[in-house]
């Protein structure tokens, strides 16, 4: 089933239309000022957001509601090139048959229990990186930990030269900057060339391993994929991208996240590091609290009415998990960080919902969580110098500079 092309939502007198500058230096106010009284609004380019948890839930499951496929990038007036590629060839925004033949070959790398066994592997990984500037005394961890780890280990993972990490996670920072209603258009020809560049170095990773195969992922991949035949030389080219790409970007934000809202709630910092059993709920609490993905796109097939409000067909919603995760009826006291806090749902929501939940799910949790043991074990006595700025409030998010500091005993 292939979703209707997409429309700009129409203008309601009674949905109220969001603009850029509504949500200024706090999205979280102005989801709060809506979900009160509207389960959707209207954005000024030409998407809808779905802000309440419930509606949210039942609606990733609807079979009305189908994957984007390309009409983010459409919306944003591009067309052509390797962005709408991306889009076209991916898992993570096609349907039917299309996403089965692409998501497959990744489905028992990444599941929970092998990446179970990486646990001390990504540990010693995250130790070593520490360990490199604890004698100093103070770190911006963005760039000298959260940035490096993730790429390191899915480095590891795919069998990625280490050299090439720098290059490559630049590029990716790039190309995420697409990824998010609030892309300007300058942003827009930056994450196209970055991608043009990913897709060559890929290109260039792949046909080596056809020449040469060992005995890491990429070579089996390519093995199994030329086996079963199903997928085209582009969409084996955007599924490894599309790792690459998520493996690196949210979980460095996510990473960044929870140690500042740890260190800005010292107390529940202290727990943890006297309590290292802590860590798999501070985790999911610092993902609820300031989430690193804050929306997953989907496209209605049919009109929807979503309490008194309808959705068109052929309209491109933003599923706002990042309202969702925030929202009143669900979380008591949902602005309040509390690695206490039980938990209503299951499955956290930051990993989307059905059949297009996040692949990596159990690796993006393992490392947040061994790098938080790492930390927590090596330096308790951390400070917070200078918070980090995260922005954005749909797709992927973005995190600045972040200063700690701690005294050296020798």
């Amino acid at each position: 089933m292939q979703a209707n092309p997409v429309q700009p939502i129409p203008v309601r007198f009674d949905l109220p239309v969001l603009t850029e500058a509504q949500f200024g230096d706090d999205p979280h106010a102005t989801f709060r000022l809506y979900r009160a009284n509207y389960p959707v609004v209207a954005h000024h380019a030409g998407t809808c957001l779905v802000l309440r948890q419930a509606d949210i839930e039942w609606l990733s499951k609807d079979p009305r509601l189908l994957a984007s496929e390309t009409g983010f990038p459409r919306m944003l007036g591009v067309t052509e090139g390797p962005l709408f590629d991306a889009f076209d060839y991916g898992m993570l925004t096609a349907n039917g048959d299309a996403h089965r033949r692409r998501r497959a070959p990744f489905s028992r790398t990444f599941a929970a229990r092998a990446m179970a066994g990486l646990r001390p592997v990504i540990r010693r990984s995250a130790e070593r990186l520490i360990e490199a500037w604890r004698a100093a005394g103070h770190v911006e961890f963005v760039e000298q930990f959260a940035s490096r780890l993730p790429a390191v280990v899915i480095s590891d993972l795919l069998g990625l030269p280490q050299r090439d990490i720098p290059a490559f996670t630049r590029h990716v920072y790039d190309v995420t900057r697409f990824v998010t209603l609030s892309v300007q258009p300058e942003e827009i020809s930056v994450a196209e060339d970055a991608m043009r560049h990913l897709l060559g170095y890929v290109e260039a990773l792949l046909d080596e391993r056809r020449r040469q195969p060992r005995g890491d992922f990429l070579s089996a991949f390519l093995a199994a994929a030329d086996d079963a035949g199903e997928l085209s030389p582009l969409e084996m080219l955007f599924q490894i991208i599309i790792l690459i790409i998520a493996g690196t970007d949210t979980t460095r934000v996510a990473a960044v996240m929870q140690v500042c809202l740890l260190l800005q709630h010292r107390e529940q910092w202290t727990e943890v590091c006297l309590d290292p059993a802590l860590i798999p709920a501070a985790v999911a609490e610092a993902l609820r609290y300031e989430p690193s993905a804050a929306s997953f796109g989907r496209v209605t097939i049919e009109d929807i009415d979503l309490q008194g409000f309808m959705i068109p067909a052929g309209t491109l919603c933003t599923l706002s998990t990042m309202s969702a995760m925030r929202d009143e009826r669900v979380y008591a006291n949902p602005d309040v960080f509390d690695i206490h806090r039980v938990v209503p749902t299951r499955l956290h929501p930051v990993f989307g919902a059905g059949a297009h939940r996040c692949i990596g799910e159990a690796l993006a949790r393992i490392e947040l969580e061994e790098s938080l043991g790492a930390l927590t074990a090596a330096i308790p006595q951390l400070r917070l110098e200078t918070a980090p700025v995260i922005r954005g409030y749909t797709g992927i998010r973005r995190v600045d500079r972040m200063d700690l500091s701690w005294t050296v005993c020798f």
